[in-house]
């Protein structure tokens, strides 16, 4: 059974950095496109980053340009989003996901279960 598992989630202070870490498991992702997407309380999802199946496409959305980094390793089956300069409006469920191909949509074939963001102003 095929699943990804978010990482590196946690409390971090308005102006600091987290990684966080995407791994599949049960098949392999890595003709995939994966992408990052997040909930905020009482908010709609919506995407951060996303990245195609050889990582030379990325896309990010406005908030996101400038102050996150997607990326991934094929072979480790990981994808990855590096977080700098947080703020508190970031605080979310942050969740990684899987297409078959990279459409800047919100309804991905595959998803995890979340790790929760927290920046302290």
């Amino acid at each position: 059974q095929a699943q990804l598992v978010e990482s590196g989630g946690g409390l971090v202070q308005a102006g600091g950095s987290l990684r966080l870490s995407c791994t599949a498991s049960g098949r392999t992702f890595s003709s995939y496109a994966m992408g990052w997407f997040r909930q905020a309380p009482g908010k709609e999802r919506e995407r951060v980053a996303l990245i195609s199946w050889n990582g030379g496409l990325t896309y990010y959305e406005d908030f996101a340009k400038g102050r996150f980094t997607i990326s991934r390793d094929r072979a480790q089956n990981t994808v990855y989003l590096q977080m700098n300069s947080l703020k508190p409006e970031d605080t979310a469920v942050y969740y990684c996901a899987a297409h078959p191909t990279l459409e800047v949509v919100l309804d991905f074939d595959y998803w995890g279960q979340g790790t929760q963001v927290t920046v302290s102003s």
